[in-house]
């Protein structure tokens, strides 16, 4: 029997938690719920889940802050939920690593089908593979200056010392060395990477395009304005 997908999930209203556990379980997750900040940390430290989904505004410790440190500490995928959809909260969850959101209130399959996609996606992150372009290329190494992305062991280097990216930054870079100098739409590189085969928020693209531009230089991808983004060649 396979092993069940462990959910954290941190949420402090007592309704929401309690029905979100039961749809997430009977849909074959296994589920921590914990009504707090920093109950939650406990529990993602003591546990390892597979996913953290965490509500914006919980006590103790907010869910933007348990995303940095969670986020301080693995590469696990964090889902963030908020209450609207307002920029602010959905750009500070994203800027703090998280991968999506859902705004609340949601739909249950909606939720699930979301978790599903972005645990696909992390689960492929190492099956994904660039192909060569105008830049030089040897043995599933890709060189752009002084960057080198290596997409068999799915390892990034800028001037010799090692990048660390999450899985959604590496399938992104992914994205971007497949096709150097080739501008991708936003909502292509949400159906690509964020796994949307819906029309999904491009402020997701755009904060993460900020987070990898900020950990492989600001000047290596260019906004095209009205178009997309491209890798400098």
């Amino acid at each position: 029997m396979a092993e069940q997908t462990h959910v954290l999930f941190v949420e402090d209203d007592d309704v929401i938690r309690e029905a979100t556990q039961l749809t997430l379980e009977r849909d074959g997750f296994a589920v921590t719920a914990m009504p707090d900040g920093l109950s939650g940390l406990e529990a993602f430290r003591a546990r390892r889940p597979d996913i953290a989904l965490l509500d914006v505004m919980v006590p103790g410790l907010d869910g933007v802050s348990l995303c940095r440190r969670i986020r301080d500490e693995s590469t696990v995928p964090v889902i963030m939920l908020s209450a609207r959809a307002d920029s602010i909260d959905v750009v500070l969850g994203l800027e703090a690593g998280a991968d999506d959101y859902v705004t609340k209130p949601f739909d249950s399959a909606v939720l699930v089908a979301r978790i599903r996609a972005v645990l696909r996606r992390f689960g492929h992150a190492a099956g994904a593979r660039g192909e060569a372009g105008p830049g030089s290329a040897a043995g599933g190494v890709l060189t752009f200056g002084d960057l080198q992305v290596d997409t068999d062991g799915m390892e990034v280097r800028r001037a010799g010392q090692p990048v660390a990216l999450t899985p959604t930054e590496m399938r992104l870079l992914l994205e971007f060395s497949a096709a150097p100098g080739t501008v991708l739409s936003r909502d292509k590189l949400l159906e690509r990477v964020w796994d949307y085969g819906w029309g999904g928020d491009t402020r997701v693209v755009d904060v993460h395009v900020q987070r990898l531009r900020q950990k492989i230089g600001q000047e290596r991808i260019e906004t095209v304005r009205g178009f997309g983004y491209k890798l400098k060649a």
